[in-house]
């Protein structure tokens, strides 16, 4: 009975940081996020057709000014308004072509529901200054520090070239 007990709360305590996470990137490959330890992560759920989409092209730009610190990881979900309903290949297609989209991104995913991928259940339950709970848009952000905690959650309506994100970087 002890036993049974200790494999039930292996397998039901979540981890406590992004970088005990390995996710599927879009080409098919495993990414441990733990590659990305002392540098800060951007965290966002991604979706082609929606309104903020062209997010794409200033969370790459990001990426290019702060690449000594900030590291951003895009997850393509079709979890709002059917807004992300292409194929994995396609995807990177899109992102690569309209948006010069160089970061990682990983295989399309599901951010909410019952089949919330495991990084998107710690992200949204996870203690943090601003708020916790389930997603309510594509583009919703989630900033990591160097040691792999959640430290800030920012709405959809927040660019991710605002001074709101920047000056936490």
């Amino acid at each position: 009975m002890k036993s049974l007990l200790f494999i039930l709360t292996l397998f039901t305590t979540m981890p406590t940081s992004v970088y005990n996470y390995k996710i599927t990137s879009i080409d098919g490959k495993e990414l441990n996020l733990s590659k990305y330890k002392g540098k800060k992560l951007l965290i966002v759920n991604t979706a082609s057709k929606c309104g903020f989409t062209p997010q794409y092209a200033d969370l790459q730009k990001l990426a290019d000014l702060y690449k000594d610190k900030v590291v951003i990881v895009g997850f393509p979900a079709n979890n709002f308004g059917g807004q992300e309903p292409e194929t994995n290949v396609t995807i990177k297609e899109f992102c690569k072509k309209n948006y010069g989209v160089t970061f990682p991104l990983s295989e399309k995913v599901s951010v909410k529901g019952n089949d919330i991928v495991p990084i998107f259940k710690y992200l949204t339950t996870a203690e943090n200054p601003d708020f916790t709970g389930e997603i309510k848009w594509n583009f919703e952000k989630f900033l990591i520090d160097e040691n792999g905690k959640l430290i800030h959650r920012f709405r959809s309506k927040v660019n991710p070239l605002s001074e709101e994100i920047t000056s936490k970087l």
